[in-house]
């Protein structure tokens, strides 16, 4: 694995070309970043990318940017983070604010086929990521039963809470049955410690800004305090997937007037339809919004809004998470929810990622090819996208003359 630190740039071009290939949700995301930090780049070994994502499964806010931010401090400390966050945003952030100011551009058949094939590209991406990483992960009978015991409850009750408690019930299972090395001293694990600063500060400043933007929303009549405010708790609160904010940015905005159900939804439907993370969403609410803000003025806010806690966490848990991994008994308790992880993935390639994309032969068919490009051509994600995309825009149009 490479330990040499990358350029502001390099991080920033990478992560820009992920911001516009990576379709499919976070799930999918997480594939795309393994295929393209762990396999290709070899800046993180599975193990570690393993751990960062775990990580970002414990802690509220969208897990893909989350783990996209934390590669990025390990490259080169906050402003690595930074440089990873704003090329993988800034794509769908501009496409849902060009949404916001006309949405008749994504209608008719043709588009509908479009989104399906995404979602189908979103199947072969999480497919040949749970089993690269299974095999990686779970190289033995306790690590394996662990993460399917995690996809069997999960494929039974899915939800946010479940997911944290299978990821937990990991965690205890790793302790008591699985054995492990620990970390050699000198490992790229420890510079995200070093890059991540003073992690208690991290913490205060999330909870400063959770306690007291209310307040100052309360206290002024500001359109931009009460945005912040609206935005910055729903980030701060959602658990379970970029999904679960729906409904918190839903109380934000349709009750106080500022966007109508109507739009709302249809702002919903674009965002699935756009690379990069669905937290983008707020860029066009915050577009949109009926009150007395620009409406460029209104995305930026939104949009720094949402993912501002999420990151905070981010900064907040590593230093503490990278000490608590090099102990062996906290590393046999990791291997365990790694293999949870692998079982949560597991879990997401069945609800939502099939459930919602292959309803056919046909798009059956269209998995499978693309999971062959994938797997046994060694295509580029983006590649496969762009294949499975086409496919699916084909159909459409055939199935619809």
């Amino acid at each position: 694995m490479s330990d040499a630190r990358s350029s502001f740039l390099e991080i920033l071009a990478v992560f820009t070309r992920l911001g516009l290939t990576s379709f499919g949700g976070p799930i999918a995301h997480l594939g795309i970043f393994r295929d393209e930090f762990v396999r290709r780049r070899g800046w993180l070994s599975d193990e570690d990318y393993a751990d960062l994502v775990a990580l970002t499964q414990f802690l509220p806010g969208p897990a893909s940017s989350q783990a996209g931010f934390a590669i990025g401090v390990r490259r080169r400390g906050l402003a690595g983070g930074l440089a990873a966050f704003a090329g993988f945003t800034w794509p769908s952030a501009l496409i849902m604010l060009a949404a916001a100011y006309g949405q008749s551009w994504l209608m008719g058949a043709a588009a509908a086929g479009l989104v399906n094939g995404l979602k189908i590209a979103a199947v072969a991406v999480v497919a040949h990521a749970v089993l690269g990483m299974a095999r990686g992960l779970c190289p033995d009978r306790p690590r394996a039963t662990i993460a399917v015991l995690a996809a069997a409850m999960l494929a039974l009750f899915p939800s946010g809470l479940v997911q944290l408690a299978v990821i937990a019930a990991g965690l205890v299972a790793g302790t008591m049955a699985v054995r492990v090395e620990p970390v050699p001293p000198g490992s790229a694990g420890d510079q995200v410690g070093r890059a991540s600063g003073f992690g208690k500060g991290w913490l205060t400043g999330f909870l400063a800004l959770l306690i007291g933007l209310p307040v100052v929303a309360a206290g002024y009549e500001s359109d931009a305090a009460a945005l912040v405010s609206g935005f910055y708790r729903s980030g701060a609160l959602v658990f379970g997937g970029g999904h679960v904010v729906l409904p918190l940015l839903e109380t934000v905005v349709v009750p106080t007037g500022w966007v109508t159900p109507d739009d709302f939804l249809a702002g919903y439907g674009i965002a699935q339809a756009v690379p990069g993370p669905l937290f983008t969403f707020s860029t066009y609410l915050g577009a949109v919004a009926d009150n007395d803000l620009e409406a460029a003025t209104g995305a930026m806010l939104a949009t720094l809004a949402l993912f501002l806690p999420g990151f905070l966490l981010v900064l907040g848990a590593l230093p503490a998470w990278e000490r608590l991994r090099r102990q062996t008994r906290a590393r046999a308790a990791l291997a365990g929810v790694n293999a949870a992880v692998v079982g949560v993935l597991a879990a997401a390639l069945y609800n939502p990622v099939w459930i919602s994309a292959i309803h056919a032969g046909t798009d059956f068919a269209l998995a499978l090819l693309a999971f062959a490009a994938l797997s046994v051509w060694n295509w580029p994600a983006w590649r496969v996208v762009l294949l499975a995309a086409s496919g699916g825009t084909l159909m459409s149009l055939v199935a619809g003359s």
